[in-house]
């Protein structure tokens, strides 16, 4: 192991000593300025989680998220220099984190949290004009190859419990109290301009973006679900300008 990476791994294992041939230019001991350096790096992961999962936190309180995010950061470096996408994993770690339990939403309170990261740095799309796509569906021969490219910045969260309520009771339109955790609810993350939207969606309509997301055809997707209302789900995805193109395989 070379000794960028011995160093990189001591920085994030405190019983690891500090590494061989470190030299500081002012004469003070190594060790002490290791350790200095390596609770720096600690608390900025930490903070960066705190800053990308503020309603996780809020849930369990301070102390234990930060507790919590110490162990995650331990065993999961940083694999970007954008600290943005530092804890894409952080979902899966509190799946299987007993602590936390009691709480069974939390991880995907956690996705969601996620996925509005990842919806504010998506690419931007310009959208189809509706017209496009009105043009498109008048042409029953030719809907069988209709596929749709969706926003960049779309992502479905189809949760059994009631992620979106949770998450909205701490944006300020919901009472926490009122909240009933073990609603399913399915969660719908997009950009529209610069704003992230988060918004509910029926387990049809959920079903169906994830079915074009991964590339079914529009009529593959539809008929994936028959309580899909395919116009308003249409609708909606027009509205918010999500639909960037149209593809007959031509």
């Amino acid at each position: 192991m070379s000794a960028q990476a011995l160093f990189a791994q001591a920085l994030l294992q405190p019983a690891q000593p500090c590494p061989d041939g470190l030299r500081v230019w002012n004469g003070s001991d190594p060790a002490l300025r290791f350790a200095v350096y390596r609770n720096n790096v600690l608390v900025s992961l930490v903070d960066a989680l705190a800053t990308t999962f503020p309603v996780v936190q809020a849930l369990v309180g301070e102390e234990f998220f930060r507790a919590m995010a110490a162990l995650f950061v331990r065993t999961h470096s940083p694999q970007s220099r954008i600290l943005a996408w530092y804890g894409a994993d952080l979902a899966d770690f509190i799946e299987h984190f007993e602590p936390a339990g009691s709480l069974p939403y939390l991880a995907d309170v956690a996705r969601l949290e996620m996925a509005r990261v990842r919806a504010y740095h998506a690419a931007d799309v310009a959208a189809v004009p509706s017209e496009a796509l009105q043009a498109a569906l008048a042409q029953p021969e030719r809907l069988a190859s209709l596929r749709l490219g969706l926003h960049p910045s779309l992502q479905v969260l189809a949760s059994r419990y009631a992620v979106f309520s949770l998450w909205a009771a701490h944006q300020g339109p919901l009472d926490l109290a009122s909240v009933d955790p073990c609603q399913a609810e399915t969660v719908l993350v997009y950009r529209n301009g610069m704003q992230v939207e988060t918004t509910t969606a029926s387990p049809a309509s959920g079903h169906f973006i994830r079915a074009v997301l991964q590339g079914e055809s529009l009529l593959a997707a539809a008929s994936a679900d028959t309580d899909l209302n395919l116009p308003a789900t249409l609708a909606h995805l027009v509205r918010q300008q999500l639909i960037t193109h149209l593809d007959f395989g031509d």
